[in-house]
């Protein structure tokens, strides 16, 4: 069957729906090594059902993307088409929300996990309007010396869409970008098998009228 116009893949449940339902493990999997390049070789997906409550509420999060990465790393998917002007607090509050719900009472600090928050803007970021890359990674550094990094538990990525372009240097993460900023654009590079299982998704979700509506 012919698709008229595939969905926008930005959209939170389209987007929720390709990289955090049942089955879409490899796919994140794919796109996380792209962004951090980790080599994240096992990941399960927090795949909470959608619900149409959850697409009016988004105070509980259930659109985010969740995941545990190597059974060791937390991981947060959040993308934003709105500028709401507080977004770097809101990425702190989601990463000390994993970071401190990683240990249980009594337990030592050493138990503590790894959190990474992964942003996605629809928007540029004001405080970034002097760097021209699409993607930047944050951690905590001393001021004077900053190749020395206090600790890695903390990692923050922040992927500003509309800065992407042929420019990006990762033949990997460009060809994710540029489905996630335009899907009806062929790349022209050999897609790998997940970006071909989430464009089949995506056609999936776009032919269904109950997905559409």
């Amino acid at each position: 069957m012919r698709i008229a116009k595939l969905l926008n893949p930005k959209l939170d449940y389209v987007f929720k729906r390709i990289f955090g339902s049942n089955g879409s493990e490899e796919i994140t999997k794919d796109f996380l090594r792209a962004v951090t390049k980790e080599n994240i070789t096992e990941i399960e997906l927090d795949c909470n059902p959608i619900t149409e409550k959850d697409l009016y509420d988004d105070k509980l999060g259930i659109l985010d993307i969740k995941a545990k990465l190597n059974n060791n790393i937390n991981c947060n998917i959040e993308l934003q088409l709105v500028d709401k002007k507080n977004i770097e607090k809101r990425l702190l509050f989601y990463w000390s929300k994993m970071y401190t719900s990683s240990i249980k009472k009594g337990q030592d600090f050493d138990k503590l996990e790894k959190g990474i928050v992964i942003l996605i803007s629809d928007y540029n970021l004001e405080k970034l309007s002097n760097i021209k890359k699409c993607i930047t990674k944050w951690q905590i550094q001393e001021e004077d010396t900053p190749k020395v990094i206090l600790t890695d538990v903390l990692e923050i990525y922040i992927i500003e869409l509309r800065k992407a372009s042929k420019d990006v240097s990762d033949s990997k993460l460009n060809a994710w970008l540029k489905f996630i900023n335009n899907p009806e654009e062929k790349s022209n590079m050999t897609d790998s098998e997940e970006l071909i299982e989430a464009r089949r998704i995506l056609e999936d979700i776009s032919s269904t009228e109950r997905e559409r509506y």
